[in-house]
């Protein structure tokens, strides 16, 4: 297979809006994975003020070729207005690994 893996992070509000886009992802194959990782705070300036909030992030494993669905469900369905969402790629990993996270990334299957 040449589809690659990434990781894609996004910000969310709370745990709660985390994991209900994290089952989103995975019923639909956008992701085969995604980690939550809460009690993140950042710190970043909006609308010219500096704000400091407390987030959880995901931590998402999906691949290239699902990546354009992933991202339109998680513009679609995040609270906000312009959700932080950056796809980094896999250069390497356990190759175990990666053939599971393609094998599971199918969208429409």
């Amino acid at each position: 297979m040449t589809d690659s893996a990434l990781v894609v992070l996004c910000t969310c509000p709370d745990a709660t809006t985390a994991r209900r886009l994290a089952d989103s992802l995975i019923r639909e194959r956008l992701a085969a994975c995604a980690n939550i990782l809460p009690g993140l705070m950042s710190v970043y300036e909006w609308e010219g003020k500096m704000e400091a909030d407390s987030e959880a992030l995901l931590l998402i494993k999906t691949t290239t070729e699902a990546y354009p669905g992933l991202e339109a469900a998680l513009a679609r369905e995040h609270p906000y207005e312009l959700p932080e969402i950056i796809a980094v790629s896999v250069d390497r990993g356990l190759e175990g690994y990666l053939q599971w996270v393609r094998q599971l990334c199918q969208p429409g299957r």
